[in-house]
């Protein structure tokens, strides 16, 4: 009348007895349960136990680390160019191998890469990684990063963007289409396939704690007057049957039942029984997250290359070759002065061989430009006798 709302009131909830009412109730209120999407849950759902994921970020890490980087002029290699010797060992305790697998690791797990920089004279003197989860960003009134905090062990360091020209810390980071200071990682991406592929491996483990075989129902049909158990012959009915039935090392034993209980084995369901399928299907798109050919991880039905040449070629060009051009593009804005940058040398790389000498072959079996020309396209003088 005045406006207020009332309460609508409630329904009293009717019960029921039946058990298969209460059943379909408990299921119809389930929803689908996601883990956290953080970096520290993600590494330790998904890399620490999974482990479609620990192979893809390692076969990634290892992969693009193995292609050293160094700095160049042009396509002229600069071996004696004190950026070269940093990238070689960026710091006393890491080999400039061991440096970038852990930069590129750090990337597919969290999407950021955060490095160091000890200043030094020409070039910086040490260059050490952060973990990403220890780093946030310190805006300014623009909201782009001003400075990094570096926490550790409840003592907090800030860490400047800049300092008289010179950079404090190297962020490297993946697309993030939503966040302007930190990357979107492919292991977040993937994160609802690795729940579904760790909730198909604890399902597994549950059926094999379980004699490897699907549940049941003991049903009690007792005397007139008893229809059920009491409490006391119900807890020491669950108790033994714990004891006594579950587990790998009670698989196949014989059940021995008081008077009036029966045993109902429960079948699997259709979909029940598609859980392979399931976790084959998660594998897979996990892999495809981190750009991964699943024929590389030994993930069956995935049928996309004719062969495992094509799929590790693949693997290399389109998901090693932009990763390490990322990091070095990176290196070369925030460390290269004018004139010199850091490069990687594709020639070097064996997985690019086969693809290499096939170009090699039509260039030389080309009829319509000049031997000259095939020298230039190749990288050497026009004139043979010029060295």
């Amino acid at each position: 009348m005045f406006g207020f709302k009332t309460k609508p009131r409630q329904l009293a909830r009717e019960e029921k007895g039946s058990v298969l009412g209460d059943l379909i109730a408990l299921h119809g209120g389930m929803g689908a349960s996601w883990s956290s999407r953080s970096n520290v849950s993600l590494a330790r759902t998904g890399y620490a136990k999974n482990p479609v994921v620990y192979r893809c970020v390692q076969m990634i890490a290892e992969a693009a680390s193995s292609v050293p980087l160094f700095a160049q002029q042009g396509r002229e290699r600069l071996e004696a160019h004190p950026l070269t010797a940093l990238l070689r060992k960026p710091n006393p305790d890491q080999p400039g191998q061991s440096f970038l697998e852990h930069l590129y690791g750090h990337l597919q797990i969290s999407g950021n890469a955060y490095a160091e920089v000890i200043e030094g004279l020409s070039v910086p003197a040490a260059l050490y990684l952060l973990r990403p989860d220890q780093v946030t960003a310190e805006t300014g009134p623009d909201g782009w990063p001003r400075a990094y905090l570096h926490k550790v062990g409840g003592k907090t360091r800030r860490l400047p963007r800049d300092t008289d020209g010179q950079p404090g810390l190297i962020h490297i980071r993946l697309f993030n289409p939503l966040d302007d200071r930190e990357g979107q990682s492919p292991l977040c991406v993937a994160g609802n396939a690795i729940d579904l592929h760790n909730a198909a491996t604890a399902w597994n483990k549950s059926l094999l704690d379980n004699a490897a075989r699907p549940s049941g129902a003991l049903i009690y049909r007792g005397p007139e007057g008893a229809s059920s158990l009491t409490g006391e012959q119900f807890d020491r009915l669950k108790s033994e049957l714990a004891d006594t039935y579950q587990g790998q090392r009670q698989a196949g034993r014989p059940m021995v039942l008081d008077g009036g209980l029966d045993w109902k084995p429960m079948s699997l369901s259709p979909a029940e029984m598609d859980f392979r399928e399931l976790k084959n299907g998660a594998a897979r798109e996990i892999a495809l997250a981190f750009g991964v050919p699943p024929m590389l991880l030994g993930i069956p039905g995935d049928n996309t290359y004719s062969n495992y040449a094509q799929a590790h070629l693949a693997f290399w060009r389109h998901t090693i070759l932009p990763l390490i051009t990322k990091v070095a593009d990176s290196f070369s804005l925030a460390l290269a002065g004018e004139g010199v940058s850091i490069g990687f040398d594709t020639d070097a790389i064996d997985a690019l061989q086969q693809g290499r000498i096939e170009r090699l072959r039509l260039l030389l079996d080309a009829d319509v430009i000049t031997d000259s020309e095939k020298r230039i396209l190749l990288g050497f003088p026009a004139d043979p006798e010029v060295s």
